[in-house]
């Protein structure tokens, strides 16, 4: 629907009283905090659909983990959706401090290093165009982070084992507002 510009275009107003009484997200996604990606606006769901945590480079860490665990355990959330984007800054950063060891400023630095994995298996594969390889290594960041998020955490890995939850990754295209399911 947002694609098609046909958004339900819902009065945010209406279900206050109804949402105050508590929350049962179907969803949680994990954002880039880019300004651009609105995840409830790209997939087109009212307040209280979707359970976001938004990190630039849409990275797993610890708290991104607990916040996961308590949708997943507390609010019945079945599905993990890990949502990087086209032009992402915080990936593109990465890989200049990976082809020129550039030295990001403050905590810059850190952010890079947790996408250079990413990085690494995209320039693998050889493409020597700069914008295939951006493209390529937002993929791949979200494929590690939906892994990260088993690997790092029993309590997701088990509601995954169970058939409790999924969790998938997938990238947003900002100009077209597509979201593209990854494997």
């Amino acid at each position: 629907r947002y694609v098609a510009g046909a958004s339900r275009g819902a009065d945010h107003a209406a279900g206050r009283v109804e949402r105050a009484r508590g929350q049962a997200p179907f969803a949680a996604l994990v954002s880039c905090a880019d300004s651009r990606v609105a995840p409830e606006l790209a997939f087109d769901e009212p307040p209280g659909a979707l359970f976001v945590c938004r990190l630039a480079g849409n990275l797993v860490n610890a708290d991104v983990l607990a916040s996961l665990e308590y949708a997943v355990t507390f609010l019945g959330t079945s599905l993990i959706v890990v949502l990087g984007h086209s032009g992402c800054g915080a990936v593109d950063a990465a890989i200049r401090v990976a082809e020129t060891a550039e030295v990001l400023p403050g905590n810059l630095d850190q952010m890079a290093v947790s996408i250079l994995p990413a990085v690494t298996r995209a320039q693998r594969a050889g493409l020597g165009d700069a914008t295939a390889l951006l493209d390529a290594v937002i993929a791949e960041n979200a494929r590690l982070s939906a892994q990260r998020i088993t690997s790092r955490s029993a309590t997701l890995a088990e509601a995954v084992e169970a058939g409790r939850l999924a969790v998938r990754a997938a990238v947003y295209e900002i100009s077209s507002g597509e979201v593209r399911f990854l494997d």
